[in-house]
């Protein structure tokens, strides 16, 4: 059984899928842009502030199906150039400090929006 997680906290999905599915314990967390939800766009800034936004967008997923970022297991960062790495793993690390989930970490030909970053996560329970 799976369960349909959306908050109004975060971006509304663009196409067909769901922000986060829950299923047997784990919560799958749809790439996150980085779409402030009160302007519906991206974020102004560059990396730092993109990886932020992205970040602060997986809290408001995480809470709202009843998970933290101490659930989170497994992250997928997209960059739209590894040049970027260094910048998002800063602001990446304000989040996870301690016992560090999985990661990869890729640079793609282009991402949605023309966003610099987008990220993707796992959570347990």
């Amino acid at each position: 059984m799976k369960t349909i997680i959306n908050t109004e906290k975060a971006p509304k999905a663009i196409g067909p899928y769901s922000q986060a599915v829950e299923a047997n314990g784990t919560l799958y967390i749809s790439g996150q842009l980085p779409i402030d939800v009160a302007t519906s766009r991206l974020v102004d800034g560059g990396v730092k502030e993109q990886a932020e936004q992205c970040l602060k967008n997986i809290g408001y997923i995480l809470d709202a199906a009843g998970y933290t970022f101490d659930n989170v297991v497994k992250s997928t960062c997209l960059l739209s150039d590894i040049a970027h790495f260094a910048e998002m793993n800063e602001v990446y690390t304000r989040y996870y400090a301690g016992d560090c989930p999985a990661r990869a970490a890729f640079a793609v030909k282009a991402l949605p929006a023309g966003a610099l970053v987008e990220i993707e996560t796992i959570a347990v329970k």
